[in-house]
């Protein structure tokens, strides 16, 4: 959530230290502030672009915010005044790349909450866990894959299995960000939301084959799985 260029963590410490006056006097505590809404919020509207560990995101393109912040922490300075740096960041973000205002109000609030609580801490259960087990492809040799419905920048399952010949792959994303699935090499499907599914069918022979979300950033973030076919 602030600035998207890595060059730019070193200007952290700076705004850190000329926010932190307004911060500590504008925010207080978390009050009553939803964490795990924020927690969704950071996920679907930031995942793509920073690393957080408490949300299992990966993004590349943004600073990694346990590392941006590790010092400010071990430093002693209160996640109060951090919350207000990052809600200052999401009005007036720095570099003019993040759009401006991706989340307002109540939201901005629960986000900035949230990550102010979440640096340095392993993740937790507010959006479930990660893919596991393996997709299997039913008679006709459609496997499906879902999307995590929490907005989580994940499939439900990490791998996946079919037959030789035709295969088709299914995804329904239950979730408000959008998502769609595709094969690195072949066809890409539709991009879906809010309940709707991505799908791709593909004649292919033995052997391991990426399947992954073409939504910028979203591969990047971790969003892709191995399909065994046999």
């Amino acid at each position: 959530m602030l600035s998207p260029r890595p060059e730019k963590l070193k200007l952290l410490p700076v705004i850190a230290l000329a926010a932190a006056t307004a911060a500590l006097g504008a925010c207080g505590d978390n009050g009553s502030a939803d964490l795990t809404k924020g927690k969704q919020l950071f996920t679907q509207k930031c995942g793509a672009c920073h690393v957080l560990q408490n949300a299992g995101t990966k993004g590349v393109q943004g600073p990694n915010l346990d590392l941006a912040f590790q010092k400010s922490v071990q430093d002693g300075l209160g996640r109060s005044t951090i919350k207000g740096v990052v809600k200052e960041q999401i009005a007036l973000p720095q570099g003019g790349v993040m759009p401006a205002k991706l989340v307002t109000g109540a939201d901005a609030d629960d986000v900035a909450a949230y990550v102010a609580e979440a640096i340095g801490k392993k993740g937790g259960g507010a959006t479930g866990g990660g893919p596991s087990g393996t997709a299997k492809a039913n008679a006709q040799n459609v496997v499906d894959i879902p999307t995590d419905p929490t907005g989580q920048l994940a499939y439900q399952f990490k791998s996946a299995s079919a037959k030789a010949g035709k295969v088709t792959l299914e995804s329904k994303n239950d979730a408000s960000v959008p998502h769609n699935i595709a094969l690195q090499g072949g066809p890409s499907g539709p991009v879906v939301q809010g309940g709707k599914t991505s799908k791709i069918t593909a004649n292919l022979k033995p052997g391991t084959y990426t399947f992954y979300c073409a939504v910028p950033g979203h591969e990047q973030a971790g969003m892709k799985g191995t399909l065994t076919v046999k």
